[in-house]
């Protein structure tokens, strides 16, 4: 019988990383997580947790303090559309307080940590070699540039357009039960609440971003300090698979479409769970079909709404047109909810 160190090693200990390990300790599974930093770790992300997500983190006993939301609006400098919820609030969650509430949770169930990086690994038909470890599968939740993607050879390629995502905290009051969207011939600004006196404002374009852009916003948080600009990009990574024997990947590694929706962290922790369902019935083959039918509504309806907002006259119809057909706002709003 071969001899392992444990059943899984995760390479990255970000949010997916870490979901993936709750969903393994939960099955009775044993799990290392590689990850070379210790503190809470930030990145540019929008912050905004929807219903379903914030129920798939419950699940696994995760609850990160922050502001609840009740919708998504979407905004220009002449109208406001609104579309509630229907199955309970969304939150906003700072990245650092997610990511620590989620390293909270991994510690208790006792979930194993190994200060390392992985670049390079060894697999057979009987297990995977990574970061001096012997394990059964090794799951990658490395990130958009998975290193671990590269390493097994699994294709890549970065989709049109080529949009990048910034993001800042500003330290003003919050003043919105919504997550607001504001548009713009050039981008989009989404501003989340995730303390009573702090919104992030995450701007995704193809073009060197601006507060101008959005001159409502602009106005709104004139004078309000704010912490250092972080980024992300190209957006957009389409990837040939997600399956190398028994190299499984998660999260944004897995492949992604834009965070013009707002499901990343949502769809991390689903797919976290598919991943460990698979490795646990020794059928890895089936969280490829998983997958799919995970970010099915994602990908479609990430990439229409991309499309559709690529030309400057798409952009400034989007919020006409929300305000002009509600009960397809509505509904698109409900598909990203859950």
């Amino acid at each position: 019988m071969p001899d392992y160190d444990a059943d899984i090693l995760i390479v990255g200990g970000g949010p997916g990383g870490l979901a993936t390990a709750l969903h393994a300790r939960a099955q009775g599974l044993s799990v290392i997580v590689a990850e070379p930093r210790t503190a809470p770790i930030d990145k540019a992300c929008g912050e905004g947790l929807m219903p379903g997500g914030l129920s798939a983190l419950a699940r696994l006993g995760v609850d990160p303090v922050g502001m609840p939301f009740h919708g998504i609006a979407y905004l220009d400098d002449r109208r406001r559309v609104e579309a509630r919820f229907r199955t309970g609030s969304g939150r906003g969650v700072r990245r650092t307080t997610l990511h620590a509430a989620l390293m909270s949770r991994a510690k208790e169930v006792d979930t194993q940590w190994v200060p390392a990086k992985v670049t390079s690994l060894a697999q057979d038909s009987a297990g995977v070699t990574a970061a001096g470890l012997r394990v059964r599968y090794l799951v990658a939740a490395d990130g958009l540039h998975s290193s671990v993607r590269r390493a097994v050879g699994i294709e890549t390629t970065v989709g049109a357009p080529r949009r990048v995502g910034l993001r800042r905290h500003y330290r003003v009051p919050t003043w919105s039960e919504f997550v607001e969207v504001y548009w713009s011939p050039f981008g989009e600004a989404y501003v989340t609440p995730v303390e009573p006196n702090l919104v992030g404002v995450a701007i995704l374009s193809r073009h060197r971003h601006s507060l101008s852009w959005f001159p409502s916003l602009e106005r709104r948080l004139a004078g309000a300090g704010g912490g250092s600009e972080r980024g992300c990009g190209p957006l957009r990574q389409v990837v040939s698979r997600r399956v190398a024997g028994r190299v499984l990947l998660v999260g944004d590694a897995a492949g992604y479409e834009d965070a013009l929706t707002g499901e990343g962290l949502s769809l991390a922790v689903k797919q976290a769970g598919a991943a460990v369902t698979a490795i646990a019935a020794d059928r890895p083959q089936d969280y490829e079909r998983d997958w799919h039918l995970i970010t099915r509504r994602y990908r479609w309806l990430t990439r229409a709404l991309v499309l559709g907002t690529t030309p400057a006259l798409g952009r400034r119809c989007i919020v006409p047109a929300a305000a002009a057909l509600p009960v397809v706002f509505r509904g698109a709003v409900h598909t990203l909810a859950g």
